[in-house]
């Protein structure tokens, strides 16, 4: 169990005025971290990172990956025992508009976080966090293992595979040495997150919700896609094992987990976008349009992740199945707007019934040690 594995530990997390950043920021706390984040300025209106409050709750560093100095200077004023590397430029959609500036953070800020890592020559454990994306898709309908080829039709997906590419080699190149620091370096890749709190354009959720909330139809460009929909405790969950487990492993930078996981949900959760929209309505009542735009920019339409690994590795496997992360998601939206509880609140309560839905399943990271 990682319950106790944080508590007073120093983590460093980039990117943690993100959707993803903030939740984890948040059970990080909760689990007696004490965090660092460093991160541009949130990217929406509103933000989550703003309806936790985490300013005041965090060493709240505000910089940009893009610059190696700045992100040396945080890295060694904190002294992490633990790295979380989510900051990301991670729309597909805004990749074809600003390619080059995907390609300097995604790549070059993965290559600084690392580098910063490796300069300060303390013992550290690394999570570096890219996207089942950076596959090569071959629009096959089978899972992708972590072994498969990196690659992307976009520049978001192909930066994240060169991400994956520039980790592959400074684990091999800087962190298995000999006599070197002890840095443990692992990477993860999940599948299409989705939770309370995504304000992000461009994301089928969020439009779902925004278009609810004036009483719209919901704007449907690619219905026919099929994602491997999870809730975002599912990954975090991932990557907060991974990270206690490689940590305490003996084996140090050598350990097999030092090296990349798939963390995605269970074949009944990969859905097409139809039918998660059909799903949100359940519990959102509305309706939705087709807009399918033959010209528009190209994405993937099948894709799927193999997590085989994780579960023999790690024995994590998903907590949530399709149906209750749609569920635990449009709860989350309905009640920060028609009871005004605050987003503090609905999350803190949601990582609580995540964590006993895990318990319950016997999984390791939530389950007390005998």
């Amino acid at each position: 169990m990682f319950n106790y594995c944080y508590q007073g530990k120093r983590v460093l997390l980039t990117g943690h005025t993100g959707f993803k950043g903030a939740w984890l920021a948040e059970w990080l706390l909760g689990l007696g971290a004490n965090v660092t984040g460093l991160a541009l300025p949130p990217a929406t209106e509103p933000a989550l990172f703003n309806q936790l409050g985490l300013v005041g709750r965090l060493d709240h560093r505000i910089g940009d990956i893009r610059d190696l100095a700045t992100v040396q200077k945080v890295v060694a004023e904190c002294q992490p025992d633990y790295v979380f590397h989510l900051a990301a430029q991670a729309l597909v959609r805004l990749s074809y508009e600003q390619p080059v500036e995907t390609y300097a953070t995604n790549v070059l800020g993965t290559a600084h976080v690392l580098e910063a890592v490796r300069l300060a020559k303390k013992t550290c454990t690394v999570v570096a966090i890219t996207t089942d994306k950076c596959y090569e898709n071959r629009e096959w309908v089978h899972s992708y293992r972590e072994e498969d080829a990196m690659g992307g039709y976009d520049p978001y997906s192909s930066s994240k595979g060169a991400a994956e590419l520039v980790i592959s080699a400074y684990r091999r190149s800087f962190f298995s040495a000999a006599g070197g620091p002890d840095i443990r370096l692992a990477s993860a890749r999940a599948g299409n997150v989705i939770g309370g709190g995504d304000w992000a354009t461009d994301r089928i959720v969020p439009d779902c919700i925004r278009a609810l909330q004036r009483g719209e139809a919901i704007p449907v460009r690619n219905k026919v896609a099929t994602r491997p929909w999870q809730h975002v405790l599912e990954p975090l969950s991932g990557y907060l094992w991974l990270g206690a487990q490689l940590g305490a492993d003996a084996r140090a930078a050598a350990s097999p987990l030092a090296s990349a996981f798939n963390f995605g949900p269970a074949l009944t959760s990969n859905r097409t976008v139809a039918a998660l929209v059909q799903e949100v309505l359940k519990h959102w009542p509305g309706r939705w349009e087709d807009r399918s735009d033959p010209h528009a920019v190209h994405e993937a339409k099948l894709l799927n992740l193999a997590t085989d690994k994780a579960f023999h590795f790690l024995r994590w496997q998903p907590a949530w199945n399709f149906e209750e992360t749609i569920e635990q998601t449009v709860s989350w939206y309905r009640e920060k707007e028609e009871n005004d509880r605050t987003a503090r609140i609905l999350t803190g309560r949601q990582i609580f019934y995540f964590t006993n839905a895990a318990r319950a399943k016997g999984l390791p990271w939530a389950t007390p040690a005998a």
